[in-house]
């Protein structure tokens, strides 16, 4: 039995993973790894074939985008019951690879995730750190999400991002990366969300809030280039929060480049918290998107919370 399992999402990253994915094999068997191979065809097929190789391997490692690593980081928190869990490595070739920008080793806005060479290197190394991750119940939730707890190692959000997420389906697949983003942005602008919310942090006093949109993440970024929550740790044990005002189309125009550099920091429309526990209620039924996903429609009741240190990952 290899001591590593590669599962490979084909249809990641609108193509380009299929057609980066012979120079990963080739970099894969020039590194000396010891590795089976498990191919998706279909929703949350990662999962299982994660929370199966947690039994036969000693790391797993996705090739994909975020939705990929999603998948694989669920099935290997299951296997584990919520305790650590083997090591995971990634190879990021989706459209956004928001959660490794977190493990490039870089601390700054606009990091890039590692390349195809620097992540295999990672593993190659050996070197694995534990990383906090997001755990959330809800109602509704969705077709393909069909256990609870779901975990999300990078972020969550509800409003204006999920809707987003949900358009981005809707996006001809000539549009890659940011540009496929905001292709996805100009449409939910036409339609823009107005949530009611209840919210509560921690053991805070709940309170009431019109928004636009609300982010818990434990990343720094989302949206391929979004930097919600600029200053965001995955290892701090917290999940940082922000919350948008209920403003209208050209105010969201003119936040959007300061999303870009993490500079809505400051603006007066935009409040950040951080919290290890945050429970959200809603007059309006919600779609919620976690890590690309969009893994409840409808829900009116979530609980979220942050499991510290809980998923090894190569460094």
């Amino acid at each position: 039995m290899p001591k590593h399992l590669v599962i490979y999402n084909p249809i990641a990253g609108r193509g380009r993973s299929r057609a980066k994915w012979p120079l990963v094999e080739n970099a894969l068997k020039e590194s000396g790894l010891d590795f089976g191979l498990a191919i998706t065809e279909r929703p949350r097929m990662a999962v299982d074939l994660a929370k199966e190789a947690a039994q036969n391997y000693k790391a797993v490692i996705g090739v994909g985008g975020d939705g990929t690593i999603h998948e694989i980081a669920n099935g290997l928190l299951q296997a584990s019951n919520e305790s650590p869990t083997i090591p995971l490595g990634v190879i990021p070739l989706g459209s956004g690879d928001d959660f490794a920008k977190d493990l490039s080793g870089q601390n700054s806005v606009g990091a890039k995730p590692p390349t195809i060479e620097e992540a295999i290197q990672k593993i190659v190394a050996g070197r694995t750190k534990p990383l906090d991750v997001g755990r959330i119940i809800g109602d509704k939730p969705s077709n393909t999400q069909e256990s609870q707890p779901l975990y999300f190692i990078n972020g969550m959000d509800v409003g204006f991002g999920a809707l987003t997420m949900a358009n981005f389906a809707k996006v001809p697949q000539f549009f890659k990366g940011l540009s496929a983003y905001l292709a996805a942005v100009t449409m939910t602008l036409i339609h823009q969300p107005k949530l009611n919310l209840i919210i509560q942090l921690d053991e805070g006093t709940p309170f009431e809030k019109q928004s636009v949109m609300m982010a818990v993440t434990n990343g720094r970024c989302i949206g391929s280039s979004f930097w919600v929550c600029p200053k965001a740790l995955v290892d701090d044990g917290l999940l940082d929060i922000m919350i948008g005002d209920a403003v209208g189309r050209l105010k969201i125009l003119s936040l959007i480049p300061k999303f870009l550099n993490g500079t809505h920091v400051t603006s007066p429309e935009v409040k950040m918290y951080q919290a290890r526990r945050i429970a959200i209620k809603s007059k309006e039924p919600l779609i919620v998107e976690t890590d690309g996903e969009l893994s409840f429609l409808g829900a009116r009741r979530l609980k979220i919370e942050v499991l510290p240190k809980r998923l090894a990952v190569f460094v």
